[in-house]
């Protein structure tokens, strides 16, 4: 696909379990559209997320590439540190990883990692922080504020920005997630079973604000297992035996 904004090839990744080599992607392909959905479906323990993490630059395959807007995510495999450790952050490539976790990727998990002690309004701005140079926060602080307050009124909770996490339902507290992650204005949204904690109602209403985020232009890529959410995506692809395949 010549006009994908995201691209992969030969992704493989395997783990060692013990004196077994557990081989769990073996070889997968992928593109996708600016402005597209693509839903990616699979059995549980299939690489579904492993692979989601790798497309977002959370995890690194021993094989294989990651193409984002033609730049590519990871270094040469002969060069490349499947764990990553601080001293990492040294490399160029690390560097580059950050940069696109930071600014051009936004990630939505099943468990929503809200920090507990934070508000609404503190649990959105924190992706900014940790985005923005100490000595430049001061200036940016009210602009991240303003723009998180808009964010919370679009995923519909403009009342609660003051409440706690343990305060909110589990499908408010997966919308502050997508404000965390829509907040720094994402190219990508990279969503994990974003519905998969969630009752039947709250998972319509959720994907209800993912399709209307789509409407709007914003290229997604979700994991579940669940056909019922797939199938709301532009496009499912099957992730069997280690390999994908159109569905």
């Amino acid at each position: 696909m010549s006009d994908a904004l995201l691209s992969a090839a030969g992704i493989h990744k395997s783990y060692a379990m013990g004196r077994t080599v557990l081989h769990v992607l073996r070889g997968c392909d992928i593109s996708v559209r600016s402005g597209e959905f693509v839903a990616i479906m699979g059995k549980s323990g299939s690489g579904k997320s492993t692979l989601l993490h790798i497309l977002g630059a959370l995890d690194v395959p021993q094989q294989g590439q990651v193409h984002f807007a033609g730049e590519e995510v990871f270094a040469p495999p002969r060069l490349r540190s499947i764990r990553t450790n601080a001293l990492d952050i040294l490399s160029s490539t690390e560097r580059r990883r950050i940069r696109f976790r930071r600014r051009l990727f936004g990630f939505v998990f099943q468990f929503y990692h809200l920090l507990p002690e934070l508000s609404v309004l503190e649990n959105v701005l924190l992706t900014r922080m940790v985005g923005t140079p100490t000595l430049a926060w001061f200036g940016a602080r009210a602009r991240a504020r303003e723009d998180a307050l808009a964010m919370i009124n679009r995923v519909g909770l403009g009342e609660r920005t003051r409440h706690r996490p343990n305060e909110l339902s589990g499908g408010e507290r997966q919308r502050v997630a997508i404000a965390r992650a829509l907040i720094h204005k994402p190219r990508i949204l990279f969503a994990d079973e974003p519905t998969g904690n969630l009752d039947a109602e709250a998972g319509a209403a959720l994907m209800g604000l993912l399709k209307s985020l789509h409407d709007e232009g914003q290229t997604i890529v979700m994991v579940t297992h669940d056909a019922g959410v797939a199938h709301q995506a532009d496009r499912i692809v099957r992730l069997e035996a280690g390999q994908l395949r159109q569905v």
